[in-house]
């Protein structure tokens, strides 16, 4: 199955449809909270019904910890990244691959048009290619042992 033939809702599909989101206004130790609590390792930042931004792991080192913030008293959109990439539902396995790599993020946020339909991390990129890759295994073990279906 080529990658670059794959599209991300794919990868939508087989993972939880639940986006955590936090007010543009909440505080650096609420984000972290709800991080924590949802076992996940970033937050769509949101000023009503907008997108404004994106909390990860990184900003709480970087612009967080690393700068000596107060955690209880920054609020998330001091520190957040507000220039986020996104991609659509359109955009390739291989291409957000591509872009988590060269860019260096760990999760992509999942749009149409406006509005967000989800996001995808590393993580569930590797989870799927691991699925793919043993099904392709399976497929040639039973291909070189004659029990092949097709």
């Amino acid at each position: 199955m080529p990658l670059n033939k794959v599209s991300v809702t794919i990868l939508l599909k087989e993972k939880s449809t639940s986006v955590y989101c936090i007010a543009v206004d909440s505080t650096v130790d609420a984000a972290v909270s709800e991080m924590n609590r949802q076992r996940v390792g970033s937050i769509i930042v949101q000023d009503a019904d907008r997108v404004v931004g994106i909390f990860t792991e990184r900003d709480v080192l970087t612009r967080v910890v690393a700068a000596g913030r107060d955690p209880k008293g920054t609020k998330v959109s001091e520190v957040m990244t507000a220039d986020f990439l996104s991609i659509t539902q359109e955009t390739s396995v291989e291409d957000a691959m591509q872009m988590m790599t060269d860019k260096r993020v760990r999760h992509l946020p999942v749009f149409d048009g406006d509005q967000l339909l989800g996001l995808i991390s590393i993580g569930d990129v590797t989870r799927w290619l691991l699925k793919v890759n043993e099904m392709e295994a399976e497929n040639l073990r039973r291909y070189i042992f004659d029990d092949y279906p097709g």
